[in-house]
């Protein structure tokens, strides 16, 4: 493969992780929507530990190192708590 397919291989690949940050976020939102109805708090501990576990898992799956996935989820889980707040 030639560096200018190369690059465009990685355009493509950052247009996905956009899309998917994107799909994370609409479902984040509705998860937001449900917690307002219920009047549950905007945290949880509990899932926010599964999802940093399950991050790590899937890193490890995928020989990709653990402790730079864990950051991009935690940076995801906690736009995501700020966002939720300043929408309440």
């Amino acid at each position: 493969m030639s560096l200018d397919e190369l690059r465009e291989e990685i355009e493509e690949i950052d247009r996905d992780l956009v899309e998917l940050i994107a799909r994370r976020t609409y479902v984040a939102d509705t998860i937001a929507e449900v917690k307002a109805e219920r009047d549950l708090p905007t945290t949880d501990e509990g899932q926010e530990q599964r999802v940093m576990d399950r991050a790590g898992e899937n890193a490890e799956q995928f020989e990709v190192d653990s402790n730079l996935v864990k950051a991009i989820f935690r940076l995801l889980i906690e736009l995501n708590k700020v966002h939720q707040r300043d929408n309440r």
